[in-house]
């Protein structure tokens, strides 16, 4: 499935199934809340925190959370998100072409710490 046919299928089920859009605003809330879960499941999966009794490792759940009310948002302001990512990656393409291969803290393993 392309980004654009996801957009599209998100479309299809807000605008039968859910009824309709939540408003924009509401959905830049979702989003933030469904960020928050994916960082609540990072912190404990690779960070110091550990996981509370019967709490799920739910991360791939969460991450597509993140990519449905991301979608609906590019959808109803009029973002096709495949010009949009294609024409991110050619910016950072030119951008940051040697950017980071010139980067010590990337390049130089005696600078990491633990």
């Amino acid at each position: 499935m392309t980004l654009r046919e996801a957009q599209a299928m998100v479309h299809k089920w807000i605008t039968t199934t859910g009824v309709r859009y939540f408003s924009p605003l509401t959905n830049m809330a979702v989003l933030a809340e469904e960020v928050g879960e994916v960082a609540r499941i990072m912190a404990r999966k690779y960070g110091d925190q550990s996981f509370k009794p019967g709490e799920k490792d739910t991360l791939a759940d969460e991450l597509a959370d993140v990519l449905w009310v991301l979608m609906a948002i590019a959808n109803q302001t009029g973002v096709d998100l495949t010009d949009a990512l294609n024409a991110n990656i050619d910016k950072k393409s030119v951008r940051d072409a040697t950017r980071h291969l010139n980067n010590p803290k990337l390049t130089d393993n005696s600078t990491q710490k633990s």
